[in-house]
């Protein structure tokens, strides 16, 4: 995955680049993709932390859900 949004923003940029625009046309393109990807990279982000919360959750309760208590499970 990393290695094809860097391969988007290299090919986006080298497009850019290559473009018969004037200079502030092209800084204002670039700043303006720089920005949708930083955008897109953040949201990325937080799904995947949003992900690990809710498997670390998940494995909070099965643990939880499985913990004998009281004297269940001891031979007394």
């Amino acid at each position: 995955m990393k290695a094809f949004l860097f391969g988007l923003g290299l090919g986006i940029g080298m497009g850019i680049l290559f473009a018969p625009m004037s200079g502030q046309e092209t800084r204002d393109t670039l700043t303006d993709r720089a920005n949708d990807l930083a955008t897109s990279a953040k949201d990325t982000i937080d799904q995947g932390r949003e992900r690990l919360r809710s498997g670390i959750s998940a494995v909070r309760n099965a643990v939880t859900s499985n913990r004998p208590t009281g004297t269940e499970g001891m031979n007394i």
